[in-house]
């Protein structure tokens, strides 16, 4: 038998179901037996949401109300209720089992799993398996649309059966409707048979990942799998305390792959907020996308798209060692940290007592070393069950010897990353580059002046790229001036939705913004402005363009360097795709009598072809600037710089020691209190003019920096 099942949630319907979070308020099943054709009871039943603030949308379609859902059971009870009924109906029809048939994925997978994991009440067995009626439909009928294109609606208008939706209360017909497609396929015409039903996994399987890798020693397992990038997302925002559990209940109802929680961690081996997950196929992957700025807790995650590539660096580092310590399955695993470096497998034992028993005792613990055989302090310990972690997980911050231990969750990702990163003696993601080579881009600049030969693209998606903004302009791309696409990042340095691209002509401007105004990039309208080189210059050095022209940017000046960086003497790795971009000459030389008006080419660095590139942009971009253009200013080496003003004869700034940056002035601080301040020490005399060479029209509107730049 089946149970046909529809629902209905208090915001978003259709494709959309479930992607706002909101609470289910609406169910109504029917039990079909497939053999005699006959059905049950249509059973209706609201469900009180503790949220009754219905959207438009829902109220549109449902015809329901906030006073009618005051009134309902909560959705505990009423699956109670539904498991109750479904019994009686199956006794009349004389069956004792059945299995949900749902319109598609998103009620089981995107609406009650997460709904009851955050409510904190158990799903019943059948809501584990369902069979997906587009799907089957499909199926039996190849020549109908696509699975993603198909509705209730599109289905029936196929068969030819009637789709006059008003006859019948809101969710009656749509169950009434997909009880007849059901029958259809049953006929003597098709005689489809169910046989393959979706499925969900009822736990999260912990475990390592058997990845081949190009630069380790041995596989752990004699079987090597590849990591499709349709499969794998990223997942920033984490609470820095979550596990590979608590993130596989963020997305309960889809089916993570074995071992496919990764928690980054930093160079420090300590979590960083995000993680990489791997699901079972790309269905999965997107419907995990559909979560995106979805709560745990009181933060919203942030999802996106990562590959495979990616997860393989973070979670497929092993050794022979780790591969033994994880080849236990299922087991709960604890981290150790803070031990002192005397502490044997012995003393470790004793910490934790018999009321947490260690799996295999001595074989169950794996201490972390430094490559010369040090240990780190670090340990990690396999439990058989959660009772014994949880005994275990009390003892934070005990004292074993002179020292408070603290203990924290982990999982068999984090264990390979974390011993792969001292055995390697570098982190798996550096912080810090490898080596990387000088070169001297082509003599294209960023435009400047009034002209309006540039356009502004606002609102792109915060996953779109330079080849998603390239096939969005079509045929205009031929007139994209070279290095002329410049993305705009925020001050985290992350996708914000803007960008400018410089055309050949304000002719072609023109075109371009008249013809891809509100065309659509992905699931988003952008919006195509002209603007001029000067505009689009303001806004890249953290400025904004709206209606009422220029704002000034938080932060009067680009910083030189990123701070976080700014104590090593190596410069960040800078991906290959920066080589699209062109240096940005927002800071020109400080004047001297003796300097000619041509301003010096930018010295840039672009990673060596072999260099192993796992730096996000944050790394290195400048901030508040926020252009890939800017790389240009980020330290080069000495030599490279003075090879640069030999060959040019013109001054460039001057070598890193030589400037510094003030921060947190008065906003009425003007040039005598800051030379005051420096009294006593001696600074360039030539120029105090800022030192920072600003056009007069710029300077008009940079009338009071928060920050200026000494030299």
């Amino acid at each position: 038998s089946l149970v046909v099942l529809f629902g209905a949630t208090a915001g978003a319907y259709g494709a959309k179901l479930g992607s706002d979070e909101r609470e289910l308020i609406l169910l109504v099943w029917q039990v079909v037996d497939l053999h005699s054709k006959k059905v049950g009871t249509l059973h209706k039943s609201l469900v009180k949401a503790d949220n009754l603030d219905l959207s438009d949308q829902c109220r549109e379609v449902s015809g329901l109300t906030p006073e009618g859902l005051g009134k309902a059971e909560p959705l505990d009870r009423v699956l109670q209720q539904f498991s109750q009924l479904v019994s009686s109906d199956l006794k009349v029809l004389g069956r004792s089992s059945y299995t949900l048939c749902s319109d598609g994925q998103l009620l089981i997978r995107q609406v009650l799993h997460p709904e009851t994991s955050k409510k904190n009440f158990l799903l019943s067995d059948c809501f584990y398996s369902f069979y997906d009626l587009r799907k089957e439909f499909h199926t039996c009928y190849p020549s109908s649309a696509a699975v993603k294109d198909q509705t209730i609606k599109t289905m029936a208008e196929y068969l030819g059966l009637g789709t006059d939706e008003t006859e019948e209360d809101f969710g009656v017909w749509q169950v009434k409707t997909m009880v007849a497609i059901i029958f259809s396929m049953l006929s003597e015409s098709c005689n489809h048979i169910f046989t393959e039903p979706e499925t969900v996994k009822y736990k999260y399987e912990t475990g390592p990942c058997l990845l081949w890798l190009l630069f380790f020693f041995f596989l752990c397992s004699s079987k090597s799998e590849t990591v499709d990038s349709e499969t794998v997302i990223r997942a920033r925002g984490l609470p820095w305390q979550s596990s590979d559990q608590d993130i596989a209940r963020f997305f309960k109802g889809l089916n993570i792959a074995k071992g496919g929680v990764a928690l980054c961690l930093n160079a420090q081996g300590r979590r960083n907020g995000e993680a990489l997950v791997r699901f079972v196929n790309s269905e999965q992957r997107d419907l995990a996308l559909e979560r995106h700025k979805h709560h745990m807790g009181s933060r919203y995650i942030e999802v996106y798209k990562a590959t495979g590539e990616e997860f393989l660096k973070i979670a497929g580092g092993t050794s022979n060692e780790v591969a033994q310590f994880l080849s236990k399955e299922n087991q709960v695993i604890i981290r150790m940290r803070g031990l002192p470096f005397t502490a044997t497998q012995e003393d470790v034992l004793g910490f934790l007592g018999p009321e947490c028993p260690v799996t295999g005792g001595k074989e169950g613990l794996l201490f972390v070393k430094y490559p010369d055989g040090r240990p780190t302090g670090d340990a990690f310990v396999l439990f058989s069950c959660e009772e014994y972690a949880q005994n275990a997980l009390k003892k934070h911050k005990e004292i074993l010897g002179k020292r408070y231990i603290e203990l924290f969750r982990s999982t068999a990702a984090e264990v390979q990353q974390v011993v792969l990163n001292r055995y390697m003696s570098t982190p798996l993601i550096p912080t810090l580059p490898t080596p990387i080579i000088p070169v001297i881009p082509p003599p294209y600049t960023i435009a400047t002046g009034s002209i309006r030969d540039c356009v502004r693209l606002r609102g792109l998606p915060y996953t779109a790229g330079i080849d998603d903004i390239l096939e969005f302009m079509g045929d205009a791309t031929a007139d994209i001036k070279p290095h002329g696409v410049h993305m705009v990042l925020n001050q985290q340095g992350r996708p914000s939705g803007d960008a400018f691209i410089q055309m050949k002509s304000a002719d072609k401007a023109f075109m371009v913004a008249q013809k891809c105004h509100k065309k659509m990039m992905k699931d988003r309208y952008v919006e195509v402005f002209q603007c001029s080189g000067e505009e689009m210059n303001f806004v890249l050095m953290g400025g904004t363009l709206n209606r009422s022209g220029l704002s000034p940017p938080p932060c009067k000046l680009p910083c030189l360097s990123p701070p976080a960086y700014a104590a090593f003497q190596t410069a960040a790795v800078i991906p290959a795709e920066a080589a699209l971009y062109q240096p940005q000459a927002l800071l020109p030389t400080t004047r001297t009598p003796q300097a000619s008006a041509a301003a010096p080419p930018t010295v840039t660095y672009y990673p060596a072809q072999a260099a192993q590139l796992y730096m996000n942009y944050t790394a290195y971009y400048p901030s508040p600037p926020v252009s890939p253009t800017t790389v240009g200013y980020i330290a080069a080496p000495p030599g490279a710089v003075a090879a640069a003003a030999t060959a040019t004869h013109t001054p460039i700034l001057p070598q890193p020691g030589a400037l510094v940056r003030m921060q947190g002035l008065p906003y009425n601080t003007g040039m005598k209190e800051i030379l005051s301040f420096f009294q006593g020490y001696q600074y360039a005399p030539d120029d105090y003019n800022g030192l920072i060479q600003l056009s007069d029209q710029a300077r008009s509107v940079l009338q009071a920096p928060k920050e200026w730049v000494c030299l």
